[in-house]
């Protein structure tokens, strides 16, 4: 009916200014959505689906204008409005979930404290029933001790309460309309089958519109009832979620739904160039890690698999000497690793990198490529002047950019850019073993296969060493030549890759590959159940 329709945006043009002018980076796109639909925006990087969805809310980030069109909201021209009346809807009728749970908390101020602090802001309600409010929130979205978690800080949690969290944080002021925006991309896959359907209960449950943000066709198979396909800023097609996913009319959506096209053979083990052996580690007086023993073979790729928790990172910050184990040893290259940081020399240093998951807060965004690639080079290889200025040249070809994204901000790079700029500096340092930390979880797919080529080009060309922490099973079955199942801080199964894929799996591998995403109807339903039936922790 037409007093349903809540937003109404209309040929909608958004300008980016960049390269000393402006330019259009979403062009002339139209949307509508109705009180309590879920419309999923999917396409690629540089598609313009953020920048949509924050145009919802009649804001653009800085660097972008709302150049025309019309973006009408329960009948008010968010164009044409005040900014201090937009101000008034941010937060307490439109809400937005970002993508990183962990930058969009204040690290300082609890959970409860933080997800009040717009319902209080607004007037909405006395502070002692937004509180209650929160509880029952926390309990809506499964997390647990929902009377007392509120109480602990953003660090006190896993990632996936933490997104369960901010998503009671958007629902705290009943929104009609929430912007999800990649929520889940960062999460292992048993985690993101909890959030989801937390997710889809509470819009249900409140009869809240919501626009979902997402690289991921599985998940957005799962949370919308139709889908809209935008690339290069404009709209591709649009169609009721069903008859997208049976029927793709144009080359492009059925490209996006086409399986990775990488897969590599998995190979025999050579000799080890890591040993972990019996490995107990803490984090003050709770142990996180119990008696793992790992064996990574020299020029290979291990992938680390299992949900937030299960010891991944953490096994990642002993190899580095980030976090010195409780017990057992660290050998590389036959030689025994010093365990903490301090007591480890430069060339040990040196031969081992590590790549971050967020390209985005791993560099310096005040630090032009320049540099962030350099510092590695005079540090470990003492390159300086000209002798620098060509190895980053060098460095920059061999990750398939050309010399002019050496004077580049962070900021002016898409995030495919940026991982590879984080691959360069890590490479600048001539490492034995690189520690891959969910490199291309918060990539779209077209980019994901990129980044993946590479690191296997590379490989092939370097003859470097790869641990891939991940919970994408499908870059498991792209990049991996082993695999390594962790749970609760134990190793739950080592082994070739075409080994532990293929059944019997063990309960909680079984899990795992039980709950990576399909684009099958009530998947998500199923999941949870299926769950449920193994006992998974949370």
């Amino acid at each position: 009916m037409a007093d349903d329709l809540l937003l109404d945006m209309r040929d909608v043009v958004i300008d980016g200014f960049s390269d000393e002018r402006w330019h259009p980076i979403v062009r002339g796109v139209s949307l509508t959505l109705r009180r309590g639909e879920v419309l999923g925006l999917i396409g690629e990087s540089g598609a313009g689906k953020s920048t949509l969805g924050l145009a919802a809310m009649g804001f653009a980030r800085p660097g972008c204008r709302l150049t025309s069109g019309r973006i009408v909201f329960d009948g008010i021209d968010l164009m044409t409005a005040s900014e201090t009346k937009r101000q008034a809807l941010r937060g307490s009728r439109i809400a937005y979930v970002a993508q990183s749970a962990a930058a969009a908390f204040n690290p300082a101020h609890r959970l409860i404290d933080q997800t009040v602090e717009a319902t209080l802001a607004h007037g909405l309600r006395p502070e002692a029933e937004a509180v209650e409010d929160a509880k029952a929130l926390y309990a809506a979205m499964k997390l647990p001790e929902p009377n007392t978690i509120g109480f602990r800080y953003p660090h006190q949690v896993s990632g996936g309460q933490l997104q369960r969290a901010m998503t009671a944080m958007a629902m705290s002021a009943r929104p009609d309309l929430i912007i999800f925006d990649e929520p889940t991309t960062a999460l292992d896959v048993t985690t993101q089958v909890n959030v989801l359907a937390a997710m889809k209960e509470a819009v249900e449950r409140f009869d809240t519109a919501a626009i979902y943000i997402t690289h991921d066709l599985a998940v957005v198979a799962q949370m919308a009832d139709r889908i809209k396909v935008l690339r290069h800023g404009r709209e591709i097609e649009e169609a009721e979620t069903a008859e997208m996913l049976a029927r793709p009319k144009d080359p492009y959506t059925r490209s996006l739904w086409a399986v990775r096209s990488i897969e590599k053979p998995a190979r025999a083990a050579s000799e080890p160039i890591l040993e972990i052996a019996g490995v107990t580690a803490a984090y003050g007086s709770k142990p996180v890690l119990h008696d793992v023993t790992i064996r990574v073979p020299k020029g290979r790729t291990i992938a680390v698999v299992g949900e937030s928790g299960s010891g991944k990172s953490t096994t990642a910050r002993v190899v580095t000497g980030l976090l010195p184990p409780i017990e057992g040893t660290v050998r590389f290259d036959g030689a025994g690793l010093p365990p903490a940081l301090k007591g480890r020399s430069k060339e040990q240093l040196r031969r081992i990198q590590m790549i971050y998951q967020m390209a985005d807060t791993a560099m310096n965004p005040r630090h032009r490529v320049s540099e962030i690639i350099g510092r590695p080079l005079t540090f470990y290889r003492g390159l300086k002047g000209r002798a620098r200025e060509e190895e980053v040249t060098r460095l920059l070809k061999l990750i398939e950019l050309d010399e002019s994204f050496a004077d580049r901000l962070p900021g002016e790079l898409s995030g495919g850019q940026k991982q590879r700029i984080c691959i360069a500096r890590a490479l600048a340092a001539e490492p034995d073993l690189v520690i891959c930390d969910e490199v291309t979880s918060a990539l779209d797919q077209v980019v994901q296969e990129g980044i993946l080529k590479l690191l296997m080009r590379l490989q092939e060309e370097l003859g470097v060493t790869y641990i891939f922490i991940t919970h994408d099973i499908a870059t498991v079955r792209a990049i991996a030549d082993e695999i390594v199942v962790m749970h609760q801080g134990r190793v739950v199964e080592q082994g070739p890759k075409d080994d532990i894929l293929s059944p019997p799996h063990p309960d909680y591998t079984a899990l795992l590959l039980a709950s990576v995403p399909t684009m099958e109807p009530g998947w998500l339903e199923g999941a949870v159940i299926r769950q449920s039936a193994l006992h998974a922790p949370d």
